[in-house]
């Protein structure tokens, strides 16, 4: 069988305050990353889906991590993005939530795009542009050379959000994480930009670490499912054995959480609250 991509092996994080006792907000969680694969990670805010990205990417300085995170067969864990350029071997980047604070608004779109180039390539500045402007292309951009001298201000939020993936692209990933990457989006450009991952998932044959609180995003994009609650992954399947049968209570309410059609008759369907999962954890 073919070696996972990624390898998430009994990963923990842990903070520690002045003052304070440490907080561990995640617990041990592991999991496997194939090759051309898209795994969801699934929970409400809160429960350590964007502190382990965070910490799989080594942007995390100020808290304690223990476990192996294996790229390619090498551990990550304790290296910053600049040393593991420096060491080659797969890239592992990362699209942020909120594009405006992911972007520099004082810079060019183009001189953002060729400096991550230059950081990740031995290209020259000049070849360094045309990369830029191939990146715009590929995230389909229209014209490209228009917005590659224009500041993130004059772009759209799904524009800028267009904008932060040809970044993360720009080291070549073998592995993106994608951290709500539709969050303050309309749905249309939501639907937009879930496409564009998808594709640009097939087209450049990376696997997709996809960080959502939105099992619509899940069921239309993902081959497997891991549901993440307070810091510990409780279930982990296919997509389509977690639709159809969630093993765990949490999953399951999480499934019963989702707003409901109206019945015929008119009356309003009842909406229920995950925080019912501890209920249902009890009555089990």
């Amino acid at each position: 069988m073919t070696a996972p991509l990624l390898q998430v092996q009994d990963l923990t994080v842990t903070f520690s305050a002045h003052h304070a006792a440490p907080q561990r907000v995640v617990h041990g969680i592991s999991f496997d990353l194939f090759a051309g694969q898209t795994l969801a990670l699934v929970g409400e805010s809160g429960c350590g889906k964007s502190v382990t990205g965070l910490t799989l990417m080594g942007l995390l300085p100020e808290a304690h991590s223990s476990g192996h995170v294996l790229l390619g067969g090498t551990n990550i864990l304790h290296t910053t993005p600049r040393q593991r350029r420096q060491r080659g071997g797969p890239a592992l980047t990362m699209v942020f939530q909120d594009p405006m604070s992911a972007l520099n608004p004082v810079l060019t779109i183009g001189s953002q795009l060729v400096e991550a180039i230059l950081a990740a390539s031995s290209l020259s500045q000049r070849e360094a542009k045309t990369r830029a402007l191939d990146l715009l292309l590929q995230v389909r951009i229209p014209e490209p050379e228009r917005r590659f001298n224009e500041y993130p201000h004059k772009l759209s939020g799904g524009m800028r959000q267009r904008v932060v993936i040809a970044l993360a692209l720009a080291a070549r990933p073998a592995v993106l994480i994608a951290d709500e990457p539709t969050t303050a989006l309309d749905a249309t450009i939501q639907a937009q930009i879930l496409q564009l991952l998808v594709s640009l998932k097939d087209e450049l044959d990376m696997s997709l670490l996809l960080i959502t609180h939105d099992l619509g995003v899940i069921a239309e994009t993902a081959d497997r499912v891991a549901v993440m609650r307070h810091g510990v992954i409780v279930e982990e399947q296919d997509v389509f054995s977690f639709f159809d049968g969630p093993r765990h209570p949490y999953s399951r309410q999480l499934l019963l959480a989702r707003p409901q059609r109206r019945a015929r008759h008119g009356t309003r369907p009842r909406l229920h609250s995950v925080n019912d999962a501890r209920n249902t954890e009890e009555a089990a």
